[in-house]
């Protein structure tokens, strides 16, 4: 047992040199140094970590693996209940679950769960052989969507045996993980390497298949014969704030510019997707998405990218190692403060964001102290862009499209703990159910769907 009560380092490239580039910013463990990570755990008897992993992943077992130097039989123990373990390694808030739990971080730092995940994947996907395809059970399933949610209803199904077929509106599989988190955080040849395995249990992806117009739901049943459906649509549909100027020149939806700039590679020199390349540039809000969007702003050329957030840091959002890569990288956080007007040229050109400062009153219904505007407190930042990061919404074409499928308020699929939605046979989880979330938990979902999959389908005979 390691004694160490901090987590051993992860090696991470230079601030000043990594925001002008899109590579990887965490280069992972080594052997050594996950052996030792490996060696800080206590292998508590009621493994608490486990019950803060939304997908169980058997964390203190996969450890043992790796600090005895097994670490393809830590990949195989987390391969049991994880269909991306290599993504979830590099993007899960582990500060928020895994990691929240752990003894060792009672009186020092827990042990870096996350970071041992991602090594043990990694040596995998570096090592594998051909994955074992399953024997067919005759059973046949459609999954709406290939993120995080619906990547991981089908591989659970298929290592079931079931016969499943991917519906994709994009012509790159991955969904949130391609489109919308940037290449220096998560490689995308780690997410078609996720994928691939996929493919070698037997799951077939249809790339260019927008359901709702290609098929619609009840088509998928009654005309291709599948015999439940999973809908991991997620939440692509970006949110504004509803204030003067935004619909100016230079004003984007941090949906839109990552999109840009991760699946269509904006930022290469002969990509045939152009992206504005502001040189001052305002993020507004505090989430992983905001981080992502102001440090990809930087790596475009972004000589000033400010953080505007009406909290304080210890309420941001984001994962605390992104806020701390930005602020590394020369993000500025514009903390308490507000934006209420985006203020434009003749031309309808963002020249500035009008913003008031704040202050943290009482707590309001999420349990965080709300925001009270300062009187007096006007002020401005000079910017010649606008993103605007602010949460999304599932978008509206599966309901439109799908008699009797019910919705909440703000358009998500209404669906029980199960997944189960008020149609016979379909299902839903992630982000088309919960709105914008994390990766980890839409897979969660989309494995809690699986298995009600399984049941139904097993009912019915």
């Amino acid at each position: 047992m390691d004694l160490r009560t901090t987590k051993y380092p992860m090696p991470v490239r230079d601030p000043l040199v990594r925001n002008r580039d899109f590579e990887e910013v965490s280069l992972g463990y080594d052997g050594e140094t996950a052996r030792h990570e490996a060696q800080r755990c206590l292998h508590c008897k009621a493994h608490p970590c486990v019950d803060g992993c939304p997908v169980s992943v058997m964390i203190p077992d996969f450890i043992a693996k790796i600090a005895e130097g097994d670490f393809e039989g830590a990949y195989r123990i987390i391969g049991e209940s994880s269909s991306l373990p290599a993504v979830c390694g590099r993007v899960c808030p582990q500060e928020r679950q895994c990691e929240k739990f752990c003894v060792r971080g009672v009186k020092g730092e827990p042990v870096g769960i996350g970071r041992l995940e991602r090594f043990a994947a990694d040596y995998h996907l570096s090592h594998s052989e051909k994955t074992d395809r399953p024997v067919s059970n005759g059973h046949r399933v459609a999954v709406v969507g290939s993120g995080p949610a619906g990547l991981a209803c089908a591989g659970e199904l298929a290592k079931r045996g079931y016969e499943v077929t991917v519906f994709e509106a994009l012509h790159t599989a991955g969904g949130v993980l391609v489109y919308g988190i940037p290449e220096f955080r998560l490689p995308k040849e780690i997410v078609r390497r996720e994928v691939e395995h996929l493919l070698g249990l037997g799951v077939k992806i249809e790339m260019d298949s927008v359901i709702g117009r290609l098929y619609t739901v009840e088509e998928l049943k009654r005309e291709l014969g599948f015999e439940a459906v999973f809908l991991g649509t997620g939440a692509g549909l970006p949110r504004f704030m509803g204030i003067k100027g935004e619909n100016a020149k230079g004003v984007f939806s941090a949906n839109e510019y990552l999109t840009r700039a991760n699946l269509m590679k904006a930022y290469e020199a002969d990509s045939a997707t152009p992206i504005y390349r502001g040189k001052r540039v305002a993020v507004v809000g505090g989430g992983n998405v905001a981080m992502d969007a102001a440090r990809t702003a930087k790596r475009l050329g972004a000589e000033k990218v400010f953080i505007v957030y009406r909290r304080s840091r210890e309420e941001l959002p984001a994962r605390r190692e992104e806020v701390e890569h930005a602020v590394e990288e020369e993000i500025e956080l514009q903390l308490l403060t507000n934006p209420v007007e985006i203020v434009t040229d003749g031309d309808n050109n963002v020249v500035a964001l009008e913003c008031v400062r704040m202050e943290l009153g009482e707590p309001d219904e999420s349990g965080r102290r709300r925001p009270v505007v300062k009187e007096g407190s006007e002020f401005r930042i000079e910017a010649d862009c606008v993103i605007m990061a602010l949460g999304t919404s599932p978008n509206p074409l599966i309901k439109q499209t799908t008699a009797g499928l019910l919705t909440k308020p703000r358009g998500e699929i209404a669906a029980d703990e199960n997944g189960k939605t008020s149609l016979e046979g379909v299902f839903a989880g992630g982000d088309a159910v919960t709105g914008s979330a994390t990766v980890i938990l839409a897979m969660g979902a989309g494995k809690v769907a699986a298995r009600a999959i399984d049941e139904f389908i097993a009912g019915k005979e």
